[in-house]
């Protein structure tokens, strides 16, 4: 029924052509298996967690200006604030798809388009350059409520796996032009100056951290616009990695991300990412064996990342969570 929905959706965007005679889901490369978090998901990647100001596991740029108080207050509804015991870690709590299979939903192993549609993915060199474009699909996928693992923590995402967006769906998407739409700002960064800044932002990515203020860039990823399912990189593990991050982006224009304050008693709408608070890890085709920060130089972290004739990439993202656990 699911299945059907989504592509009854997809025709009335206008998307894909369709012949009356498919009535089913055909194979497609992506029937890989069901992405099991077990196995896929690179567990250290949770670390450091840091439970009243002590720190398991080692600190990164990303976590270097964490909250180090042991104890926080949040409002209560007494009037007074509330007294509790600090708690920072890293959440997997989003999956996402960068696939040159229009439909090829990794986590499911099902693809929900024909072949013959006209939203393939592609990767061409133009004018000595390279451009990757992928499609994509975006999970809510709590991990630890998944596997029903630490469901006493309050700041933890509950609830089960769904579905957020497909790319399919999303004119803006596939075309830069009309995605001025959601995020008319990226004319302003078209320029030198704005190029040149991204700069530093790719020297600090290269060591781990990130310049949250330089929302624009993508360190060694290039620029964060325009909010498509194009990429300039060479390298197409991080191409797709660059895409993913993208959405990250999106999510939060579209009023679909928020972050955790930073006092740990709330969440707020989040339409400018704070890149420092996320880092990505490979799922499929390869699993890596580690997580990435946004825009990390792919000439440290993608080499056999690539099999060959394997252009369907499942992500996970990792989001920092500030919590604060009143008495």
């Amino acid at each position: 029924m699911i299945k059907r929905c989504i592509i009854a959706i997809m025709l009335v965007f206008g998307v894909f052509e369709i012949d009356s005679k498919v009535s089913k889901v055909v194979a497609s490369p992506c029937n890989q298996g069901f992405i099991n978090p077990l196995t896929k998901v690179y567990w250290p990647c949770i670390f450091p967690v840091q439970i009243a100001g002590i720190t398991v596991g080692k600190k990164t740029p990303l976590d270097q200006d964490n909250p180090s108080s042991p104890v926080c207050f949040c409002p209560s509804s007494f009037g007074i604030p509330a007294p509790g015991i600090r708690i920072n870690f890293w959440s997997p709590n989003r999956w996402i798809d960068t696939v040159e299979n229009p439909g090829c939903m990794m986590p499911l192993s099902v693809d929900i388009l024909p072949e013959d549609g006209r939203l393939h993915g592609s990767t061409r060199n133009t004018h000595q350059q390279a451009t990757t474009f992928a499609q994509m699909h975006y999970y809510i996928a709590p991990v630890w409520a998944i596997l029903g693992l630490f469901t006493d923590v309050p700041c933890l995402e509950p609830g089960g796996f769904d579905v957020a967006l497909i790319s399919e769906v999303l004119p803006t998407y596939q075309n830069e032009v009309l995605g001025a739409i959601i995020n008319p700002e990226a004319v302003l960064f078209g320029n030198p100056a704005a190029l040149l800044a991204c700069v530093a932002d790719a020297a600090v990515t290269h060591t781990g951290g990130t310049i949250d203020t330089l929302f624009w860039c993508m360190g060694g990823w290039g620029l964060t616009y325009p909010l498509g399912g194009r990429s300039s990189s060479g390298d197409i593990v991080e191409a797709n990695a660059a895409i993913a991050a993208k959405q990250i982006f999106t999510m939060g224009r579209l009023g679909l991300l928020r972050n955790h304050s930073r006092d740990g008693c709330s969440q707020k709408l989040a339409p400018i990412w704070t890149k420092s608070l996320y880092k990505l890890q490979e799922m499929v085709p390869v699993r890596q064996s580690g997580c990435v920060n946004i825009g990390r130089t792919g000439l440290v972290w993608t080499t056999l990342k690539h099999p060959p004739q394997h252009d369907n990439y499942s992500w996970q993202m990792f989001e920092k969570v500030f919590c604060c656990v009143t008495f």
